[in-house]
């Protein structure tokens, strides 16, 4: 159970919770290509993508500029 940041914090930021498990999803998959195997134990690629996005350093591009993909 997601306890931290709280779930309808999220959702306030980016708009929907389909949009925040997409995001969330995607910021994921890119994090567990990218980082090493001792950057994952420290801390899981979900939770580093959640608190990406509720730091404000992952966002929607549409957010942007009207698109859907994600960037940082």
């Amino acid at each position: 159970m997601l306890l931290e940041p709280p779930i309808d914090d999220l959702i306030k930021k980016v708009g929907s919770p389909y949009k925040l498990a997409v995001m969330a999803g995607k910021r994921a998959k890119f994090l567990s290509r990218n980082l090493s195997q001792e950057e994952l134990n420290e801390k899981p690629d979900v939770t580093r993508a959640i608190d990406e996005i509720y730091e404000g350093k992952v966002v929607a591009e549409e957010d942007l500029d009207n698109k859907e993909n994600i960037t940082e």
